[in-house]
């Protein structure tokens, strides 16, 4: 059985304690796995339910699967990307 991959786009800038992640602007796609990712993608291996950040738009199966598993399950993500939430520093 083939492992389902998840990708999501962010909308709020966040910081992962990974390997390869660390600072992640809003409006970049982070995955789960380098098999699901393009060029410019952030490759986050250990992203989960309980990994997941506030804001990710889910853009896939399983990426909309691990969102209803994770805390932000049922919180709105906002469609834009405001000033505030875009903040790299």
């Amino acid at each position: 059985m083939e492992n389902a991959m998840a990708g999501f786009k962010t909308t709020q800038a966040f910081y992962a304690d990974a390997v390869g992640v660390g600072r992640v602007k809003a409006g970049r796609t982070i995955c789960d796995s380098q098999a699901s990712a393009l060029a410019g993608d952030v490759v986050w291996p250990g992203l989960n339910s309980q990994s997941l950040p506030a804001g990710c738009i889910p853009l896939d199966s399983s990426a909309t699967a691990m969102l209803s598993g994770s805390r932000w399950a049922g919180v709105p993500v906002s469609a834009t990307i405001l000033s505030s939430d875009s903040v790299d520093g």
